[in-house]
């Protein structure tokens, strides 16, 4: 054979060896760059153990049943049911975690009540592609309670949006595809006249989620359009990188609502572009929640590397100005700062967590999932009652009573200092409608696929998934744990033939020394990033088991204040409660009130926090892993800590308000131990103690 040929034929092989395998999941199409991990359809992932018994009690809670609550909102009066009654963000937001959680546990009541509105979405689009709520001819009489009017708004049809595109997910409907592309090409057309903030300004602040989708849908169907209309939503959005990326430049505000309700379109104004995080105390937290995400979904199209700077730097700059220690930062609707009595809104919480998730698959950045974890496993379970009929508007890091009486928020007034209490609207309904989204979405992002055709763990928790992996081989694996209390995972593969795929595990920040077996025989590859890949050849039956040990450590917040963490759990001092049912015959309905039965004034003793792994207790109580965990009586873990007593920390109007200066030193006689458990087994709670110096 001519050498040549020869040679050619070399190449050719060669090329042909070595080339990429389609992923066989959704990927990004060119020009967006290339996805590490990849959505599974909805379904895949499944939870268990806790986890299951936590879904099923939003199913059998407000979940499940808000519109018989609710019904005057989600009721069929609604806009988006083809209604004259409430046709703004409520009802899509309902949709929004109650679609999830019905496929998931794949439950055909909870489909039953998602498809009307489903339906009529798809069924009821004008002809130029509007979709959403039919606007008033004229403006109809107000009743209290509705949000009946602003129907053209662009804010709320992002939320159905992401409704839209989660089922189709789910279903592979092609009505959405179709329903979609006439909608963004409706936007294209329109926008220029009425920009993302012609209404109101909540679709200026959030208009990353209507580019999330328009990436989504551009990945199926490659539509060229698509991309002109993400840079047209970028440039209507409001400017999150230039503000992310501003030097700090702290300075008190002359009103607390300075930036909240701020125009912004076009934004060209030297006092918004000169903003910063340090200054954006008012800044509505929920719209920081969904902007933080905007840079890096635009980021796709452009991969200038200031956009993932710029989310960086905010995470370090929110945690600065306004963190608390359960991965949230006080906004009780605005920022205003990092003391722990300051409120965190529980849509926030959702939001946040989704924000996270959807960076993760993006980028691929740990730092990412740490972050969901943390708020998942220790803000998300304490904000709502255990049969998930109740919630509180706002939560706090230290909370000792939650009565109508607290009033720490800018915006108690307007809710009655109803805001800590626990009801069914008290403070402000949004919540009750979009609480329903975090647990369901944490569940769907537990596992991936990944770009090199294998599976990764990246969320832990008790879970099973199903995927193809490899070439083409159906796998089935189920992770056992009782985590994040406990430190160990074991993952069971189950697999219809055996086959080389790599397997992804998340080494959290947190575990400096985990340890990973593969059918009792140590696995020491390397780990880059944060993540061990394991790329081998696989077989039914193969089991692998991961170590994640817990240091405790002691975090500083507020005025020095110091925190107690393990592992992805923060602790907080158990405090017992009474709890009063109360009705004022008002908007806000029934309530329930809680007050403190134990001692919660006490203040940790340094020298203890220098040695907190030695001199701390671990107590650990027998748990399956299947009963719910997440309060007082069922809590599997707590830490026995020294403290003393601070008795000049009172409580102000309810509100546990650090007095202006701690500088008493104590006696190590002093000191008396008190129980510590997790932020999320917790109603009332100290979590940021002041510290105590050792007496010379």
């Amino acid at each position: 054979m001519n050498r040549s040929i020869l040679l050619l034929l070399v190449i050719l092989f060669t090329g042909c060896s070595r080339e990429k395998k389609p992923a066989l999941y959704l990927q990004n199409r060119a020009p967006l760059i290339e996805k590490t991990y990849l959505e599974l359809p909805l379904g895949a992932i499944k939870p268990r153990a806790w986890l299951l018994d936590q879904l099923i009690r939003q199913k059998n809670g407000l979940t499940g049943h808000l519109d018989e609550v609710y019904s005057q909102v989600v009721g069929p009066r609604n806009g988006w049911l083809g209604g004259h009654g409430d046709g703004w963000e409520r009802g899509p937001y309902w949709i929004d975690g109650l679609l999830p959680l019905a496929y998931i546990l794949d439950d055909s009541v909870l489909k039953a009540k998602v498809k009307p509105w489903i339906e009529w979405t798809l069924n009821n689009q004008r002809e130029d592609g509007y979709l959403g709520p039919v606007p008033f001819k004229t403006e109809p009489p107000f009743e209290p309670g509705l949000q009946k009017s602003q129907r053209e708004d662009w804010w709320p049809k992002m939320v159905m949006l992401k409704v839209l595109m989660q089922y189709y997910n789910a279903t592979s409907d092609p009505r959405v595809i179709k329903a979609l592309t006439a909608y963004f090409r409706y936007q294209l057309k329109t926008l220029p006249e009425t920009p993302l903030d012609h209404w109101t300004f909540w679709a200026n602040q959030r208009g990353g989620d209507n580019m999330m989708v328009v990436y989504w849908l551009y990945n199926i169907t490659g539509d060229p359009f698509l991309l002109e209309l993400t840079d047209l939503l970028a440039k209507q959005t409001f400017p999150w990188t230039t503000v992310f990326l501003n030097k700090e430049n702290y300075t008190e505000l002359t009103s607390p609502w300075q930036y909240f309700d701020l125009k912004t379109y076009p934004f060209d104004t030297a006092q918004i572009n000169s903003l910063t995080v340090s200054q954006m105390g008012g800044m509505h937290g929920v719209n920081l929640c969904q902007g933080i995400k905007e840079p890096l979904v635009y980021y796709q199209q452009h991969p200038d590397r200031k956009y993932y700077n710029s989310v960086k730097k905010a995470f370090l700059d929110i945690r600065k100005y306004h963190g608390q220690p359960q991965g949230m930062f006080a906004a009780d609707e605005g920022l205003h700062g990092k003391n722990p009595v300051q409120g965190i809104e529980f849509c926030s919480i959702a939001e946040m967590m989704f924000s996270l998730e959807t960076m993760l698959a993006i980028t691929g950045d740990m730092e990412f999932a740490d972050q969901v974890e943390k708020i998942a496993y220790n803000a998300l379970p304490t904000q709502a009652s255990d049969d998930f009929n109740t919630r509180q508007y706002f939560q706090s890091a230290n909370q000792v009573e939650l009565s109508d009486r607290l009033s720490v928020s800018y915006l108690t007034t307007g809710h009655q200092y109803t805001d800590y209490v626990f009801g069914l609207l008290s403070g402000y309904p949004c919540c009750t409608s979009n609480m329903h989204q975090a647990w369901p979405k944490f569940v769907q992002n537990m596992w991936y696929a990944t770009t090199d055709r294998g599976v990764a763990a990246l969320l832990y928790g008790p879970s099973e998934v199903s995927l193809l992996v490899g070439d083409s081989i159906k796998a089935h694996i189920i992770e056992t744990t009782g985590y994040p209390f406990w430190d160990n995972i074991r993952f069971s593969v189950k697999l219809d033939k055996s086959g080389r795929f790599p397997f992804h595990l998340r080494m959290p920040s947190w575990s400096a020394k985990a340890e990973i077996s593969i059918n009792n025989t140590p696995w020491n590859g390397e780990i880059v990033n944060h993540v061990a890949i394991i790329d081998r050849e696989w077989k039914n039956g193969d089991e692998i088991y991961l170590k994640l040990p817990m240091q405790m450590k002691c975090s500083r917040w507020y005025d020095f204040a110091a925190s107690i963490e393990r592992g992805p759990l923060v602790y907080a001092l158990k405090i017992d409660a009474e709890s009063k049912i109360r009705d004022r015959k008002d908007q806000f309905g029934p309530f329930t009130e809680f007050y403190p039965t134990s001692k919660w004034n006490f203040a940790l003793y340094s020298s203890d926090l220098l040695h907190a792994d030695s001199v701390y207790q671990i107590q650990e109580r027998h748990w399956e892993g299947d009963v719910y965990p997440w309060n007082l009586e069922n809590c599997p873990v707590s830490i026995i800590a020294r403290a003393a007593d601070y008795p000049e920390w009172q409580l102000q109007n309810g509100i546990p308000v650090f007095p202006a200066w701690w500088g008493r030193k104590a006696d190590e006689k002093e000191l008396v131990p008190v129980t510590l458990v997790p932020y999320g087994c917790t109603t009332l709670r100290i979590t940021e103690f002041p510290v105590f110096e050792r007496s010379n």
